[in-house]
């Protein structure tokens, strides 16, 4: 059973970037597809990247458009979003999950494993 840890958010203004880390430990990474997803305040929780496992295949969220970059580092166990150009409406808590199914997975219902999550906010 693999566990996850994100890091890297924070307080932004609008325009900037940050880049977010998700560290996996207890399990081997390169089993899994990896994902990022955000719920802010009042919302659903909703997908924002995922990665296969090899890392040649990426998904995004409609609403990434061009900004967001996903990739993986299975040699560290590690997972990275780089942000940018970054919006007050990014402003949510972003979740790294694993998920064992062998396909593309965009929707949380079929991610297995989850961080604790970290606060991402971006000001006007």
């Amino acid at each position: 059973q693999v566990q996850l840890a994100e890091s890297g958010g924070g307080l932004v203004q609008a325009g900037g970037s940050l880049r977010l880390s998700c560290a996996a430990s207890g399990g081997a990474f390169s089993n899994y597809f990896v994902g990022w997803l955000r719920q802010a305040p009042g919302k659903e929780r909703e997908f924002v990247a995922g990665i296969n496992r090899r890392g040649n295949s990426i998904y995004y969220g409609d609403f990434v458009k061009g900004r967001f970059t996903i990739s993986r580092d299975n040699a560290k166990n590690t997972m990275y979003l780089q942000m940018d150009k970054l919006k007050p409406e990014d402003t949510a808590v972003y979740y790294c999950a694993a998920s064992r199914a062998l396909g593309t997975v965009t929707s949380e219902r079929y991610f297995d494993y989850w961080g604790q999550g970290t606060q991402v906010s971006v000001s006007s």
